[in-house]
C-alpha cells in the first residue's frame, strides 16, 4: 500500500497538533510538513512534496486560496485541500478558482477531512457533502444540468469532467491524444451548449451528473 504525503497549513498550533494526530493515525497517510501561514506552506511544499496539502482558508500572510493558487501554478503535483470555517458558496468558488480540489468544512466530523484527503490524492474533486448539496441544488431542475449528457458528445463531456478535476487544457491534450486547440474547441462548444461561464459552473455540472465519483 502505497502513503499519501500530507502537508498540513494552518496557524493555529492546536488545530495542527489535532490534525497531524487524526492523519498519522491511518496507515495509509503521513504527515511531512506543517506551516503556520501561506508562504511557509509554499516553501515546505516545495522542499517536501506532499501528495495532498491541506490549507486552512484564514491563514496570514496568504489566504489559502492564494496559496492554492500559487501552489497549483509552482507545484502542479501537489493537490491542495482547503480546510474551512465558511460555509458561503462565494468562499467556495474562490478556493476552486484557485485550483484547490477539495472543500471540507471544520465542523465536519474527522471521517469527511480522511476521506476527502484520499479522494482527492486519487485525482478526483471531493466537496464537503454540506455544501455539495447546496452547489448541486442549482442544477436540479435546470435544463442545461439535467440535459447535460445527452447534449454534449462523448469527447465534449470528457473535457468537461477533466476540467472539473482539475486538469490543464495542455494535460488533457495529452492524455486524449489531440491538440490544445481542440480541447479549447470542445469546452468553448460545450460550455456554449450548457450555459456555463467557469469552471464552478463547470465542477457543479460534474457533481450533477455524477462525473467526479470515479477518477481516472
Amino acid at each position: 500500500m502505497s502513503t499519501i504525503r500530507v502537508l498540513l497549513a494552518d496557524d493555529h498550533a492546536v488545530v495542527r497538533s489535532g490534525l497531524k494526530a487524526l492523519v498519522d493515525a491511518q496507515p495509509d497517510l503521513t504527515v511531512v510538513a506543517e506551516a503556520g501561514d501561506g508562504p511557509e506552506a509554499l516553501r515546505l511544499a516545495a522542499e517536501t512534496r506532499p501528495d495532498v496539502a491541506v490549507l486552512d482558508f484564514s491563514m496570514p500572510g496568504l489566504d489559502g486560496a492564494r496559496t492554492a493558487e500559487r501552489m497549483k501554478a509552482t507545484l502542479p503535483d501537489v493537490k491542495a485541500l482547503a480546510l474551512t470555517v465558511h460555509e458561503d458558496q462565494s468562499y467556495l468558488k474562490q478556493v476552486l478558482q484557485a485550483g484547490a480540489r477539495g472543500y471540507v468544512l471544520k465542523r465536519s466530523a474527522a471521517e469527511e477531512l480522511i476521506h476527502a484527503i484520499r479522494v482527492v490524492a486519487g485525482g478526483g474533486v471531493y466537496l464537503d457533502p454540506a455544501l455539495a448539496a447546496r452547489v448541486v441544488e442549482g442544477y436540479v431542475g435546470d435544463p442545461a444540468g439535467a440535459d447535460a449528457a445527452p447534449v454534449l458528445s462523448d469527447r465534449e463531456a470528457e473535457v468537461l469532467r477533466l476540467i472539473a478535476l482539475g486538469f490543464s487544457n495542455k494535460e488533457i491534450a495529452a492524455r486524449l491524444d489531440v491538440s490544445v486547440k481542440t480541447v479549447e474547441t470542445y469546452k468553448s462548444r460545450s460550455m456554449q451548449k450548457l450555459g456555463l461561464r467557469g469552471r464552478v459552473d463547470i465542477i457543479r455540472v460534474a457533481l450533477a451528473r455524477g462525473w467526479l465519483r470515479e477518477a481516472d
